[in-house]
């Protein structure tokens, strides 16, 4: 279990020296024992308040972390065990509103049982409240981080910690939409972690305490200061192009080749990594997504790591573009793929579908895009990422609508005629260039800029 710190301690973990400030917190007149008359519900209220220092179950206000300014909500796990009411609704929209009247983002950090029994539906209903303010926030283009303490569930987690653009989670904590008290006797304690949900691809990362301000911090700066396009990596690998097209194959397949990690570390000063596709799934060895710092600015990247992608791998990258886009933060993808995961697993999960997906993110995107071929370019499953009009390809990379010994299969060609096979369908780096399929072979020396010309991100 996660050390269990009141609102106020973890404000003062996060917070810049000095530069916390509460908002006044709305007006408001309870009817006697709440809205339904619970017989002893004013005197649990003033035990808490006693116990807490605190007139309801969050403290909202504004503050810096490390050195960007945000809308922390901190909830208060000792007043009726962070529940939210009426009140608690009327600051949380009270924040909210305030963030997009100051264009701040939102960081919820949660640590509650759920909605508020006392109070019946009208508690309940605060989460219809709370998913409406969010929408608002996400829909003004301002980003939201949520932060899960011990314990987040109900509610809470189903609507500021699940909803959120960007969650990370306490080591130990209990997060879960069912309570401790309501799973069933027979229940994995393991499964309702904060460790847990990073697995099942519902949370992005578990972080210690005494690092929570620094990778926070990184966060919001990330997703405030989006740079103005999409920079293109120099080549690591090759020098040359290739003679022919096997040996563009083979040069893309050599295991010696520089991967995805290397070209993100050669472009960022650093980088934060999302995780997961929000319905269940990973693929962590398939596919890094998050964002980048270059120059002092952001740019969001989804690349490949040279093996096949697995539906959860592309689920991930279209979040990814989706959010990027919404926050006006460029993208930049690497393709390295021999193409997508086919095998039956894939299937169930939905690989035409997740394909589909990045193929509309694509499309659909607002910011500026970029794409650089890294290594093999395998079918639709490579495609998906690449940005129409500006993708450029490595000398050591190809580019194919099929994998020459596939092409070869279906047109019944004996093993001996892949070589040549591989040369007519025209996959080098130069082929791809003169057919206009990418603009151009980035080399050591050479590292394009795209311009922004797409249309401009909202807000």
């Amino acid at each position: 279990m996660s050390e269990r710190r009141s609102a106020r301690q973890v404000l003062a973990l996060l917070a810049d020296p000095g530069s916390f400030r509460e908002l006044p917190a709305p007006a408001g007149e309870s009817a006697p024992d709440g809205p339904l008359g619970w017989r002893g519900y004013d005197a649990s209220r003033a035990r808490a308040a006693e116990r807490t220092g605190e007139a309801e179950s969050v403290v909202c206000g504004t503050a810096r972390v490390a050195g960007t300014d945000a809308v922390l909500i901190a909830f208060e796990f000792g007043f009726l065990g962070g529940s939210l009411g009426e009140r608690t609704g009327d600051r949380l929209v009270a924040a909210h509103a305030h963030a997009r009247a100051h264009r701040l983002p939102v960081v919820p950090l949660i640590a509650t049982g759920g909605s508020r029994m006392q109070e019946g539906m009208l508690a309940l209903t605060q989460l219809q409240r709370v998913a409406r303010e969010s929408a608002l926030t996400r829909r003004a283009g301002l980003p939201q981080i949520a932060v899960l303490r011990d314990p987040t569930t109900g509610g809470g987690w189903a609507t500021l910690g699940a909803g959120a653009d960007v969650v990370l989670g306490l080591p130990g904590a209990q997060v879960g939409f069912a309570g401790s008290r309501v799973r069933p006797p027979d229940a994995d304690p393991a499964a309702y972690t904060a460790e847990a949900q990073v697995a099942a691809g519902s949370a992005d990362a578990v972080v210690p305490p005494d690092r929570l301000k620094e990778v926070l911090g990184t966060w919001l700066r990330l997703l405030t200061a989006p740079a103005a396009g999409a920079p293109v990596p120099e080549a690591l690998g090759a020098a040359g192009p290739s003679a022919t097209g096997w040996e563009a194959v083979t040069a893309a397949r050599d295991p010696r080749r520089p991967r995805a990690g290397a070209y993100l570390d050669s472009l960022f000063d650093r980088r934060v990594l999302i995780s997961g596709d929000r319905c269940g799934g990973t693929d962590p060895d398939g596919m890094l997504c998050g964002f980048g710092e270059r120059d002092g600015r952001s740019v969001a990247f989804a690349a490949q790591t040279g093996t096949a992608t697995r539906p959860a791998g592309y689920r991930t990258a279209a979040r990814l573009i989706r959010l990027a886009d919404r926050l006006g933060v460029p993208v930049l993808t690497l393709v390295d793929t021999p193409g997508a995961a086919n095998g039956a697993d894939a299937e169930r999960q939905g690989a035409g579908a997740a394909i589909a997906e990045v193929f509309q993110a694509v499309a659909d995107a607002r910011v500026p895009l970029a794409t650089l071929v890294i290594g093999e370019g395998g079918s639709g499953g490579a495609l998906a990422l690449a940005a129409p009009g500006n993708t450029w390809a490595t000398p050591d990379s190809y580019f194919s609508v099929i994998a020459p010994e596939l092409a070869a299969a279906i047109l019944k060609r004996p093993p001996e005629q892949v070589e040549a096979t591989a040369g007519q369908l025209r996959i080098r780096p130069q082929d791809l260039v003169e057919l206009g399929v990418v603009r151009g072979i980035v080399g050591p020396a050479h590292h394009p800029r795209p311009p922004a010309t797409r249309r401009p991100p909202p807000g």
